[in-house]
């Protein structure tokens, strides 16, 4: 490969082309350990001798646990298709993702101060509000990372067409809206509001149109539309 060309009267440039994978790397790494403090928020009942009904009443531990949990495993499977595309990260890139990661490790905390709330019957509304806007700002930092990078072709890899561009950037705005939906709902019936958040996490995790490439044809059978 050949060395870049020096400019005149200065350096030659550096860092041009800087492989991601470093950085899907640091986000896994972050992702994990986030994940697992959210288990670690679930404190075991301290009468032992009424157990049964001391793990009942943690239902909203569990709930808060299993719902975060699934939303940052969202995060953690739409990130990979996003980076999956971006071939250079420039520092505007690395900012974006350095502020995603700092608020996906908010998020136990935001799990707890939802299970503490609805656990104590106080503070629902405040607790459930925290949470969706949590996971609304993870939302608006990866449109923020795709805009970026759509605006800048030289950071996309050369296989991606504007369809596909298109197709990744409807489903990461349609999270915008969905969990903006369900955090202003929260406000006013906050387990109306819990309801839609996690909704949306069977039908986030369906594959985004085009991401996979389309079996061949088969005797006897037409290609789907």
């Amino acid at each position: 490969m050949p060395a870049p060309a020096r400019r005149p009267g200065g350096s030659s440039p550096f860092g041009i082309e800087r492989d991601p994978s470093r950085v899907v790397a640091f986000t896994d790494a972050v992702i994990a350990i986030a994940v697992t403090l959210l288990v670690l928020e679930i404190r075991p009942p301290q009468d032992s001798r009424h157990l049964l009904s001391g793990l009942v009443t943690l239902w909203p531990s569990y709930l808060a646990y299993a719902v975060t949990f699934m939303l940052i495993g969202q995060v953690w499977a739409n990130h990979h298709v996003m980076f999956d595309q971006i071939r250079t990260a420039d520092r505007t890139v690395l900012f974006l993702n350095t502020v995603l990661l700092m608020d996906i490790a908010f998020l136990p905390f935001a799990a707890s101060v939802l299970a503490q709330a609805f656990r104590e019957g106080h503070g629902e509304r405040v607790a459930v509000v925290l949470h969706g806007l949590t996971f609304e700002l993870a939302a608006v930092l990866f449109n923020a990372i795709w805009a970026y990078a759509r605006r800048r072709p030289q950071l996309l890899v050369a296989t991606l067409d504007a369809a596909g561009a298109r197709a990744i950037g409807r489903r990461f705005r349609l999270a915008l809206t969905w969990i903006a939906a369900g955090t202003l709902l929260g406000a006013l019936v906050p387990a109306l509001g819990v309801t839609v958040i996690a909704a949306f996490i069977p039908f986030y995790w369906l594959p985004i149109r085009g991401e996979t490439r389309p079996a061949g044809p088969r005797r006897g059978r037409t290609d789907p539309v």
